[in-house]
């Protein structure tokens, strides 16, 4: 069955930076793009960043643009976040998603349980 495991989550300070590893099994993790997304306590569900299939194509919501890098390696299973100049703003449950194609164009179809981020001083 599709396991999706979060990893590296914890409390950081504004302005620092914190890498999110999701470790993937289940599936051929190559075949499907991939996807970030949080949620702020008390908010809903946003969209971070997604991946194509072989880490050509990505894309990140103007939130975290310029700020959070996507990337993944396929030999390894592990889908990636890296998460720079961290505010406030940006503590929440992060997820990594498994996309239902090769593009994020058709939506996501697992989740995992979510690894916390907290950025306070």
């Amino acid at each position: 069955q599709v396991q999706l495991v979060e990893s590296g989550g914890g409390l950081v300070q504004p302005g620092g930076s914190l890498r999110l590893s999701c470790a993937a099994s289940g599936f051929t993790f190559s075949t499907y793009a991939m996807s970030w997304v949080r949620q702020a306590p008390g908010k809903g569900l946003e969209w971070v960043s997604g991946i194509n299939n072989l880490g050509g194509s990505t894309s990140s919501a103007d939130s975290v643009k310029g700020r959070f890098t996507i990337s993944r390696d396929n030999a390894k299973n592990t889908l990636y976040l890296q998460m720079k100049s961290l505010t406030a703003e940006d503590t929440a449950v992060y997820y990594c998603a498994k996309d239902r194609a090769w593009t994020s164009s058709y939506g996501m179809d697992y989740w995992g349980k979510g690894t916390l981020v907290t950025v306070s001083s």
